[in-house]
């Protein structure tokens, strides 16, 4: 092994040892009976580790090192250098409770996790009895964050507090807790039900308790704490903080008032071809008229949760039988179509994608929520296909097979959001090739989303870096989009609480095509777009620059005199 793969592999040992719920979904679990490493010095630890491997890292040749092992390298200084540049900047101080406050965080784990054996049940039981620990964590982290002078926007408490009371007043065989143990293999036995009895008394004397307890804080003690400015500049260093999510979001070295004119182009763009739709369905010049009249037809909403979810695994189907047309490499994992539970839909986007482990005990999930009203049918293909295939359940499938690349490059899919969230979006777009948006509603779905995501890259910016008020930025979303009212302050709220990640989507798309009409430009009647998708989805997870890279490369390759 040589210098970069043992570094490589060292450091991959060590994200496992610190993340044992990342060592669960891939089943290489490290002995390590607790769901999360959260604490003010599990952090600390993790700075001073992220230390030694960089200097490791600065003795290495990079001259010696083959193309693939050079990525490897940026790659890693990269992910290292914004490791150590969260702990300077206090990131685990600062609070960010929602969308992802620890009952969600909890929740999507379990989510994940399947049982096949008694000794597997009994870890579960322990990681069980650590959630306790775990909000305890997050409440020492939540108080030390104060004290520096960070605080939660006061507009997001009720909302981080619904979150985590719906958990606790969901019936007991409905509960994210004993979900794993209900689908367990062999659950029937006496070894699985004497752990279950156990599992149930945790539940009830230990885990619901500390869920209250959590909640009772922030609302009481918290409360008083909380500031009433939506910025993460009205924080300590929130400016240049800012800055730093944006480069890490992006994978790109643009500004933020860069970035806000990106989006209002974009938004521009779009809004121009939404109302040449509008025309072709009778509404010249009238396109407010045209989305009224979406939004109250009762034929774009299902009539309850489980139709929507039964279309919607109709749509996948039909999806599904077109992706060899377009893509030369698939994954042999699948994925199935669920419905977000109704006490949670109000918390969550219309839909999202849970990966399938590594382990191929499970599939992937697309959720869907059980709202219809949220998720009207003209917006089912682009949320098929950015959520399940060829979005993002094909995307990790394809990249946990990837076994040739280093573990980080294959399973660090958060450090990667532009090139992930991009490479989605773009397959939304695809839905034109398949076939699936010839009638206007459905063509005007598609650009919904697609401006969606635009006006992302303005109200994100806007909040952190121009001072938009939460107002201002609801009516600029209810301006361009027809999202039911409730859907748009939730959207507003999550980039109030998770400044920068909206903006991974539209950048890292707009690379994608970039990509694409390059590639279409320099290759005319030799461009092959099975080719191009699977060259795109073959180098695992990267930068957007390395990305780049990667498709000139090819594109270089595709010449006569390169032959």
């Amino acid at each position: 092994m040589n210098g970069i793969a043992a570094l490589a592999s060292d450091f991959w040992e060590f994200h496992l040892q610190e993340n044992p719920t990342a060592a669960l979904e891939l089943d290489q679990p490290r002995s390590c009976r607790v769901l999360f490493k959260d604490s003010l010095a599990d952090h600390a630890r993790r700075d001073r580790q992220a230390g030694v491997f960089l200097t490791r890292l600065s003795q290495l040749s990079a001259h010696e090192l083959q193309e693939r092992e050079l990525i490897s390298l940026q790659l890693l200084e990269r992910q290292l250098r914004d490791l150590r540049e969260h702990f300077a900047f206090q990131s685990h101080l600062r609070p960010v409770l929602f969308p992802t406050g620890p009952e969600t965080r909890i929740a999507f784990v379990l989510g994940k996790m399947t049982l096949a054996t008694p000794a597997e049940a009994e870890d579960y039981l322990a990681r069980i009895e650590s959630i306790p620990a775990f909000f305890e964590a997050c409440r020492e982290r939540l108080w030390a964050g104060a004290a520096a002078g960070y605080r939660l926007p006061e507009v997001l408490l009720s909302r981080i507090c619904g979150a985590a009371e719906s958990y606790v007043a969901a019936p007991l065989e409905r509960s994210v807790w004993l979900k794993p143990m209900a689908t367990a293999h062999g659950r029937d036995t006496p070894e699985f039900k004497r752990v279950r009895t156990a599992l149930e008394a945790v539940i009830a004397a230990k885990v619901r308790p500390a869920y209250q307890g959590w909640v009772e804080e922030l609302r009481s003690r918290y409360a008083r704490h909380c500031r009433a400015g939506i910025s993460i500049g009205d924080e300590p260093a929130g400016a240049d903080y800012y800055d730093f999510l944006v480069r890490c979001q992006t994978t790109t070295t643009l500004e933020p008032g860069q970035i806000h004119a990106i989006g209002c182009a974009e938004t521009a763009r779009i809004r121009s071809e939404m109302e040449q739709v509008a025309s072709q369905a009778g509404f010249e010049d009238n396109l407010r008229g045209y989305r009224v009249s979406l939004g109250s037809d009762p034929r774009f909403i299902a009539k309850s949760g489980e139709e929507l979810r039964e279309r919607m695994e109709i749509l996948a189907k039909r999806i599904e039988r077109r992706i060899p047309e377009f893509f030369g490499r698939l994954p042999r994992m699948t994925y199935g179509v669920e419905s977000i539970p109704e006490a949670l839909a109000a918390q969550l986007p219309p839909a999202y994608a849970q990966p399938n482990p590594s382990n191929g005990r499970a599939s992937g999930v697309f959720w869907v929520t059980s709202v219809p009203g949220a998720c009207p049918s003209y917006m089912h293909v682009p949320f098929a296909m950015h959520e399940g295939w060829p979005g993002h359940l094909m995307h990790f499938a394809l990249i946990q097979e990837m076994r040739s690349l280093p573990d980080f490059r294959r399973h660090s899919t958060g450090d990667y959001s532009a090139f992930v969230e991009g490479w989605a979006l773009y397959c939304e777009r695809l839905g034109h090739e398949f076939g699936l948006l010839n009638e206007p509603a459905a063509h005007y779905g598609r650009l919904e989303m697609e401006i969606w995501r635009a006006v992302r890259l303005v109200v994100d910016t806007g909040i952190h870096a121009m001072g938009w008020s939460r107002a201002q930025a609801i009516a600029y979303m209810a301006e361009h989009l027809t999202l039911p009212a409730a859907t748009i302050e939730a959207e507003v709220d999550r980039y109030i609480g998770w400044p920068g990640q909206a903006l991974a989507y539209k950048v890292g798309e707009i690379k994608v095509r970039e990509l694409r009409d390059r590639a279409t430009d320099a290759l005319g009647v030799r461009f092959d777009l099975r080719a191009f998708h699977d060259r795109l989805l073959d180098c695992g997870l990267v930068t957007l620059d390395l990305l780049d890279r990667h498709i000139q490369s090819w594109i270089d390759a595709q010449h006569p005199e390169a032959a």
